[in-house]
């Protein structure tokens, strides 16, 4: 008498739960992608339609043709430092407001922005409404 056993191991492989893990590894990678906003493409900083609820104890502003000024005075950019520690000693949250037009370098911006780091200063850009 044969006697077969009633357990066959079967060689076919189910390849539906691996379908499913992909599919749901797509929609993850799809969704965190779209997550991810390419900041350098945004390039058009003058404009903004947020406004700041910080009260700004002095301005610095730089024109076109690379004029600095606090509030309404002309300085020099060698200046512009020791200036600002005169206008903001004593203050408990120093704030400057940081005025550059459309078509100052960012550079430019960025030493300011140094400037303020440097002392510990709160800076805000200021922009134009849309």
């Amino acid at each position: 008498m044969a006697l077969k056993s009633r357990n066959k191991v079967s060689a076919e492989f189910n390849m539906s739960s691996m379908t499913d893990i992909v599919f749901l590894l797509l929609i993850f990678f799809m969704v965190t992608s779209t997550l991810i906003s390419p900041n350098a493409l945004d390039l058009l900083l003058p404009q903004s339609s947020s406004q700041s609820a910080e009260t700004p104890i002095t301005s610095v502003s730089i024109t076109k043709d690379l004029t600095f000024a606090v509030e309404r005075d002309i300085v020099d950019f060698e200046n512009l430092e020791q200036i600002l520690r005169q206008k903001l000693s004593g203050e408990e949250e120093p704030t400057i407001s940081l005025h550059a037009a459309k078509e100052v370098p960012i550079e430019y911006v960025v030493d300011v922005m140094n400037i303020a780091k440097d002392n510990r200063y709160r800076v805000i850009l200021a922009t134009s409404s849309k």
